[in-house]
């Protein structure tokens, strides 16, 4: 029954008809994603940037190996000296770590001279020699003299 001092007319009817039905179900309506893959991923989600209270390390680590530390001695014992003098060829014992680049480099640095070639190899005492094969400008003899192999 309709409350007293309304009146019936068809608008009204069908106004409250429409808010009946806006009541029932909702306007707005949610549809789903479709899902591609069939593994979940958790999406990524914000990760800050490290803002450090103070530097892990106080200090950079010097370099391993300088060219004092690469080559230990020049090695003289008579196929050395062999070497020295057919095959223009000087004879070193170097750092296990070094690698050619960095023996032909320190052989550079230190005597001054330009190498040809280098040869490695790991003695069975666990030392690695180098053979420094010498470009024709250096006589093996001559930088061996100023060494003070000879």
């Amino acid at each position: 029954m309709a409350p007293k001092g309304i009146k019936k007319d068809g608008k009204s009817k069908a106004q409250a008809l429409k808010a009946l039905k806006s009541v029932k179900r909702s306007t707005w309506r949610q549809s789903r994603k479709p899902r591609y893959s069939t593994v979940f991923h958790r999406p990524k989600t914000f990760e800050a940037p490290r803002k450090p209270k103070y530097p892990r390390l106080s200090a950079p680590s010097p370099q391993k190996l300088d060219h004092f530390q690469i080559i230990k001695f020049p090695l003289t014992t008579e196929s050395a000296m062999k070497k020295i003098e057919d095959n223009n060829t000087l004879v070193f014992i170097v750092d296990v770590r070094a690698n050619k680049k960095q023996i032909k480099e320190a052989v550079g640095r230190l005597y001054d001279i330009q190498t040809q070639k280098i040869n490695t190899l790991i003695r069975p005492d666990g030392a690695k020699k180098a053979y420094v094969r010498l470009t024709t400008d250096y006589d093996a003899l001559d930088v061996a003299n100023k060494i003070g192999i000879i």
